[in-house]
């Protein structure tokens, strides 16, 4: 499968001088999968992020979009309708009083036909099961719903990549579980390309790639099954790991021998139930 985003030996400091904030990175993402980008803050991740939708640009090194230098001016427009962003907070990415106005504005800025945009905005919002809502004002929504509208305000432009930088970070569980499914869905349902920033474990373990960064590097890149097997590694740069990885690692630093790469609470309950079937500790 080819590459959607192609990042090579990627260098940035604010300013083009001092400290960098990323040393060197060099990364492909294929089209239509789900990659996590976990790390702690300060890591360099969000800063990766703003790069792709050439927010930032390099101060060394090069990013392309779908063959698209992000420092080419000339393709800025072009790049941004293939790779959409959504921001950690809903609020700032919202700007009408009516759901369904907002979902359409950048389609409006566009220039696309009103017949299409209305089926375009309707389909967005059934996608993220917020039709129901359309004329609803965001004020009367919670957390999880306007950040919901701002993905389908993504959606209904089409992109064949959409970046969410921490899209969760404000949101309780309930409204965290809303966004994942929601984004789990647009890449089985439409199969865009998902680049998804977080510090939430729980959400990398969903995605099928997890890239770990530290300091301004990616340290650990693989499935997340490989990833976050090797606890010590984590806990070394300030991460946790998921609390059914965590204590399958206890169990097996007690001498239990349950295998490693346990992500779910079912995962965990069916090794352990092979260990008693099979009379080994």
């Amino acid at each position: 499968m080819s590459s959607i985003i192609s990042i090579k030996d990627l260098h940035f400091s604010y300013g083009g001088e001092g400290e960098e904030v990323l040393k060197g990175i060099d990364m492909e993402i294929e089209k239509g999968s789900i990659v996590a980008v976990l790390g702690h803050n300060g890591s360099g991740k969000s800063t990766l992020a703003k790069h792709i939708n050439a927010i930032l640009l390099p101060t060394s090194g090069k990013v392309f979009v779908d063959g698209i230098d992000t420092c080419d001016e000339e393709r800025l427009f072009e790049l941004r309708q293939k790779a959409g962003m959504v921001f950690q907070n809903p609020d700032n990415q919202i700007v009408s009083s009516i759901v369904e106005e907002d979902v359409a504005f950048g389609l409006e800025n566009t220039g696309v036909p009103y017949e299409e945009m209305r089926q375009r905005v309707d389909e967005a919002l059934r996608a993220v099961g917020m039709y129901d809502h359309r004329l609803h004002s965001p004020s009367q929504l919670s957390g999880g719903q306007k950040q919901r509208v701002a993905i389908a305000g993504i959606i209904a432009m089409r992109p064949e990549c959409i970046i969410l930088d921490e899209p969760t970070a404000m949101l309780d569980p309930q409204g965290r579980r809303e966004v994942m499914a929601t984004i789990k869905d647009m890449n089985s349902r439409y199969g865009i390309t998902i680049l998804l920033i977080t510090h939430y474990m729980d959400e990398a373990a969903q995605c099928g790639r997890v890239a770990v960064m530290d300091g301004g590097r990616i340290v650990l890149d693989d499935v997340p099954e490989k990833v976050f097997s090797q606890v010590e590694t984590l806990k070394k740069i300030g991460l946790d790991v998921p609390q059914v990885t965590e204590l399958a690692y206890e169990l097996r630093k007690a001498g239990v021998g349950i295998r490693q790469d346990i992500l779910t609470e079912e995962q965990c309950a069916e090794a352990l139930s092979e260990l008693l079937a099979s009379g080994k500790r």
